[in-house]
């Protein structure tokens, strides 16, 4: 099922959940099955925010198996040329077909610190690549013996839209082939509509980032630690001072009113639940999806 052809016939709905770290898979087939029945597929990350976990080639191939659709993420951060083309030929020949293909966060940030950053190709480059396996060639001009099918996705900050490097490399990805927009998490739906004017000429649907908020102090750390995000002051007040079974409860509430929101912009919602997963079911359901 590839995200952006279905995009065409209804709202898409993913989901991000954690590969395991390390070989129990309780927790995380958990998490999987609370939000199965309603989402249109389960975003996997490649070691994300640089902490180490299970791969996601075989965490995708185990949703595959379940019957599951999964999205594979898949970094230049940890792989040579030869690894990253491998690891495609590796999902396309497990079925995989939605890859969303990333920098990846720097190693300083997660749990090895003193890992080294790779980078042999950057991502415009890892587009290119992923395109040229598919027209039957590795990126070295070898011929390859049956060639993957991908639908690529690529990552964007809705906030950074007046950045100019930013907008020149999000172009540059979507020139080269990608087909979709996953985007990081949206709370000002002027903010998106904004990146949707500035966007709309490549017309790739686009998936907003939608991570609820778990309380005010969180929603004050997103302001303070990641550029380009945005909680607005009126989110923020709604959620200070209350008990905590309050602040679930106003979440999503907050949560269902965006995605409603967004429905009428984008194409789609990328769940980013972060252990949240069992109320992913319900804020759907209260957006009337």
């Amino acid at each position: 099922m590839r995200l952006a052809e279905l995009a065409k016939n209804k709202f898409v709905v993913t989901c991000e959940i954690s590969s395991p770290k390390g070989t129990n898979l309780d927790d995380f087939l958990n998490r999987v099955d609370a939000v199965k029945a309603c989402v249109d597929a389960v975003s996997i990350g490649d070691n994300q925010r640089a902490v180490m976990r299970a791969g996601a080639l075989a965490v995708c191939h185990l949703l595959k198996k379940r019957n599951i659709e999964p999205v594979m993420e898949l970094a230049c951060r940890d792989r040579n040329r030869l690894a990253l083309q491998s690891e495609m030929l590796g999902a396309a020949i497990m079925g995989i077909e939605n890859v969303v293909l990333v920098c990846g966060h720097d190693p300083a940030q997660g749990d090895h610190a003193q890992a080294k950053m790779v980078n042999d190709l950057d991502c415009v480059a890892l587009v290119e690549t992923a395109v040229c396996l598919m027209r039957g060639n590795d990126i070295a001009g070898h011929p390859i013996d049956g060639t993957p099918d991908f639908c690529l996705g690529v990552v964007a900050n809705p906030g950074l839209i007046n950045d100019k490097a930013e907008m020149a490399e999000l172009k540059a990805k979507l020139e080269r082939g990608a087909c979709f927009i996953q985007t990081q998490p949206v709370y000002d739906t002027e903010v998106m509509e904004q990146f949707l004017k500035a966007t709309k000429d490549f017309q790739v649907p686009v998936f907003a980032g939608l991570m609820p908020l778990k309380s005010a102090s969180m929603a004050s750390f997103i302001n303070s630690n990641f550029p380009g995000i945005k909680v607005p002051d009126k989110t923020l007040r709604a959620l200070e001072g209350l008990p905590r079974e309050k602040v679930i409860e106003t979440s999503l509430d907050l949560s269902a009113e965006l995605v409603k929101k967004l429905k009428g912009m984008c194409q789609g919602v990328n769940f980013m639940p972060e252990g949240w997963e069992r109320h992913v079911a319900g804020i759907i359901e209260r957006a009337g999806i």
